[in-house]
């Protein structure tokens, strides 16, 4: 089922965007930034939250400051498809906080696709060997790692509203 799109204009859009650069903007620097008052700016983000379209806030962290520099992208694959299996291998995943995104897929010899981060290629092994290849139903695994980061944006375009 296609969910419904709820109509935005310009101005929620600017404060969209804003937001999506800086979540910790006071509610004053927001409305500065896109040119309202503060009490129609502060009614607009509580209209947009009440709509679902903002979800949460969050505070990003730089994972090489912290020691986390390895990032793994791995496909798995599953031995059946069923949806207990699906079931049981999402709820585990959920659990592991090296887990930063993980997709159930088509067009590929995987089933899901994951992006982990975790210190090292020490604490890679020990996170597939202990925790991946444990799940139920996973019957094949291929790890890639990234070299690079060349984008990494959380941000989405906003030019198609």
């Amino acid at each position: 089922m296609k969910e419904k799109l709820v109509n935005i204009d310009r101005t929620d859009r600017r404060i969209l965007e804003q937001l999506q650069r800086d979540g910790g903007l006071s509610n004053q620097e927001l409305a500065e930034r896109v040119g309202l008052s503060a009490s129609p700016c502060s009614r607009r983000v509580k209209a947009l939250e009440d709509a679902g379209i903002i979800q949460r806030r969050v505070t990003l962290l730089d994972p090489k400051k912290l020691g986390l520099s390895l990032i793994a992208i791995i496909q798995i694959g599953m031995d059946r498809h069923t949806p207990e299996r699906f079931e049981r291998f999402d709820e585990l995943v959920r659990s592991y906080p090296e887990v930063q995104e993980c997709y159930l897929v088509t067009g590929q010899d995987a089933d899901y696709m994951l992006k982990v981060v975790v210190p090292d290629m020490e604490h890679y092994q020990e996170f597939l060997l202990n925790k991946i290849t444990r799940i139920p139903g996973v019957s094949g695994v291929h790890s890639s790692f990234v070299m690079r980061r060349i984008i990494d944006s959380t941000e989405l375009p906003l030019g198609y509203l």
